[in-house]
C-alpha cells in the first residue's frame, strides 16, 4: 500500500503543476486585459459619437450649399431674361409720370386762359364805361358860375366821384398828363406847339384822360405837346 500511494503522489503533483502552468500567466493576461477593454469602451463610443456628429454637421452644410448653388445657377438666367413684372411696373410708372405732367400743364394752361379771359372781360366792360365817365367830367367842367353850388350840380359831382371811387376799387387809375414829359407808352400826341414858356416835350394840354388797368394801359391820353 505504501508503494501504491507513493506512485500516485507524483502523478497528482504533475497534474497540479500542469494546471498551474496553464492557468497562471494566461489567466493573469486575461484579467489584466479586461479593465483595459472596459476603459477603452468609452473612448470608442466617444469616437463613434464624434464621427456621427461630424456627419450630422456636414449634412446641414451640404443642405445650405444646395440653395446657394441653385441661386448661382438661376442668376445667369435672370440676367439674360428680365422679369416681366419689373418691366410692367416700369412701363406703368413711366406712363403715370407722363400723364401727371400732361395734366399739370393742362391745369396751368387752362388757369392762365381763365384768368386772361376774366381780365379781358373786365377790360371790355371798363372801356364801355369810360365814355360815361368822360361825359360826367365834361358836365362838371362846363357848369356856369351862377349854377355852381346848387343841389343839382352837387348831385352830378357826387355821382362822378362815386364812379371814380368804383373804378379805383377795380384797379383803374387815371394817367397823369398835363405838365408831365411826353411818354409814347402812356400818351397819344394829337397836337404839337412851339412855345418857349414850356419845356421840351412837355404836355401842355389834355384833351381826353387816359387810364391804366392793373399797370396796363386801358386807354391812352390824348394830349398836346410843346417843343
Amino acid at each position: 500500500m505504501a508503494e501504491g500511494t507513493e506512485k500516485e503522489m507524483p502523478e497528482q503533483k504533475a497534474e497540479e503543476i500542469k494546471e498551474k502552468t496553464e492557468t497562471g500567466p494566461a489567466a493573469e493576461q486575461e484579467t489584466a486585459s479586461k479593465p483595459e477593454a472596459e476603459a477603452a469602451k468609452p473612448e470608442a463610443e466617444a469616437a463613434e459619437a464624434g464621427a456621427a456628429g461630424d456627419g450630422a454637421e456636414e449634412a446641414p452644410e451640404q443642405a445650405a450649399e444646395a440653395p446657394e448653388e441653385a441661386e448661382q445657377k438661376e442668376q445667369p438666367e435672370k440676367k439674360g431674361k428680365p422679369d416681366p413684372k419689373d418691366q410692367k411696373i416700369e412701363e406703368l410708372t413711366d406712363k403715370y409720370k407722363r400723364l401727371f405732367a400732361e395734366f399739370d400743364n393742362y391745369r396751368k394752361r387752362t388757369e392762365a386762359e381763365k384768368n386772361g379771359m376774366y381780365g379781358e372781360g373786365q377790360r371790355a366792360v371798363l372801356e364801355k364805361i369810360l365814355p360815361v365817365v368822360d361825359n360826367f367830367e365834361r358836365a362838371v367842367g362846363s357848369v356856369p358860375e351862377e349854377l355852381k353850388g346848387s343841389s343839382y350840380v352837387e348831385g352830378v359831382e357826387k355821382i362822378y366821384r362815386s364812379c371814380m371811387d368804383t373804378l379805383k376799387a377795380l384797379g383803374v387809375e387815371p394817367i397823369e398828363a398835363k405838365g408831365q414829359p411826353f411818354d409814347a407808352n402812356l400818351h397819344n400826341a394829337v397836337m404839337h406847339v412851339e412855345d418857349e414858356a414850356y419845356g421840351e416835350n412837355e404836355i401842355v394840354e389834355e384833351f381826353q384822360r387816359g387810364y391804366k388797368f392793373r399797370d396796363k394801359v386801358l386807354r391812352y391820353s390824348m394830349v398836346k405837346v410843346a417843343n
